[in-house]
């Protein structure tokens, strides 16, 4: 492999696909929180039952289910701008239409319209990161997909940090509802994305058949030794995370007491910071560990990182102890990431990677999109304190499943 130039760093960062890329990433990464965390500190400040709140969860049934959907947008070809960027324009014009209508609405008075509003939002964005992964994977050359992963990633985590720390900031100053108009326009930076990227130049190839699109990929999976217990580990190795993080927002806010505010200027930007740190490092120390012990590790700290919560829900407010316990729970659960997609990657077949990545991934969502009605009860019923010590013990089957299976997992690194 040729080594870079300045001149051609320099020339992959300008050019179109690249740029495409970066904005694309930021339209992808704008949503999540306008129907998830954003939203659940607006019910929360709005005065709506914590068991209600706790239903929010299943707005993001979407993002589980887009794989169903995926081949329609594969096989069929809006009129403008090609199969790609014409379904992004589809999706990015209604998506704004969307984000907009949920500032019509008042948690309330309406949280069920409100609800459905933001599941519509959930399905456009979740058809909208199709688009987006299927265009980057067709225009990216060879040597511009390191480069572009890196920027795509950027520009989710950076649209992160504006739906979720500044809209919160934002709220505070010029009310919900104008957040959210102003969120519906941010939306014009994934379009100037999606106006200025050029068309890929090898057109992607097109399922000829149901069975070549979905039966193939599936029926190839399970011919694997232990394979209902590898998903059944995709599905647990994240729940206890998952559990204590559907309602963090709301502890964060009717436990301590914390404004949102304080919330969206420390508890935004500082999980960013320490999440993405702790996905570098534990992706270079999955290197030295191996999958396996890198499995669990990361899943034993992340674990060990919701008791934090419990100190905090019984320690009240103090802005050090939360600036530690927001820290330690998203470094730990970084590293946890890096390893989870590893994992992932090496378990698909490179014959159906696409098709098999997405369908574990989206089982990978189940636990974090279906705990949320089930931790508003555990709350209201145990507290916060008790609440966060089940979310510890919640990892636990997950941690003893992948004890079970580390001979299966350790046979994967060999052959990869």
């Amino acid at each position: 492999m040729s080594t870079l130039t300045a001149r051609d760093w320099l020339q992959l960062f300008s050019n179109r696909r690249i740029g495409a890329t970066l904005l694309l990433g930021f339209s992808s990464g704008l949503p999540l929180a306008l129907v998830g965390g954003t939203l659940q500190a607006w019910f929360a400040v709005s005065g709506v039952d914590i068991v209600t709140i706790g239903f929010l969860g299943l707005v993001g049934q979407p993002y589980v289910y887009k794989f169903l959907w995926a081949p329609f947008m594969d096989r069929y070809v809006p009129p403008l701008l090609g199969r790609r960027r014409g379904w992004l324009l589809v999706t990015q014009g209604m998506l704004s239409i969307a984000i907009a209508a949920m500032a019509l609405f008042n948690p309330a008075a309406a949280p069920g319209a409100l609800g459905l509003v933001a599941v519509a939002v959930a399905f456009l964005s979740a058809s909208q990161d199709i688009a987006v992964d299927a265009y980057r994977a067709d225009v990216l050359q060879p040597r511009e997909r390191g480069l572009g992963a890196a920027v795509s990633i950027g520009g989710y985590r950076l649209a992160m940090l504006v739906s979720g720390g500044l809209a919160l900031i934002l709220a505070d100053y010029i009310g919900w509802s104008s957040m959210y108009l102003l969120m519906a326009a941010a939306v014009a930076v994934g379009v100037i994305g999606t106006l200025l990227g050029p068309e890929p130049e090898t057109p992607a190839h097109t399922p000829h058949s149901l069975r070549e699109a979905v039966i193939k990929p599936l029926a190839e999976f399970m011919t694997r030794p232990a394979a209902l217990w590898l998903l059944a580990l995709i599905v647990l190795y994240k729940l206890g995370d998952a559990f204590a993080g559907t309602l963090t927002m709301a502890f964060l806010i009717r436990g301590p007491g914390f404004t949102p505010t304080e919330i969206g200027a420390v508890y935004k930007t500082l999980s960013l910071v320490t999440t993405i740190l702790g996905a570098i490092f534990g992706g270079t120390l999955l290197a030295s560990l191996g999958l396996y012990r890198a499995l669990l590790l990361f899943g034993v700290l992340q674990a060990v990182s919701n008791l934090g919560f419990m100190l905090l829900a019984i320690a009240g407010k103090s802005m050090p102890l939360m600036i530690g316990v927001v820290a330690f729970e998203n470094f730990t659960g970084g590293m946890g990431a890096a390893a989870f997609v590893a994992l992932l990657m090496t378990l698909c077949d490179h014959r159906y990677t696409a098709t098999q990545y997405a369908l574990l991934s989206a089982l990978s969502a189940i636990g974090r999109v279906y705990v949320g009605p089930l931790a508003g009860y555990l709350v209201e019923w145990l507290g916060w304190e008790r609440f966060f010590l089940v979310t510890f013990m919640t990892a636990l089957p997950g941690l003893w499943l992948l004890w079970i299976l580390r001979v299966n997992i350790r046979g994967l690194e060999t052959k990869a």
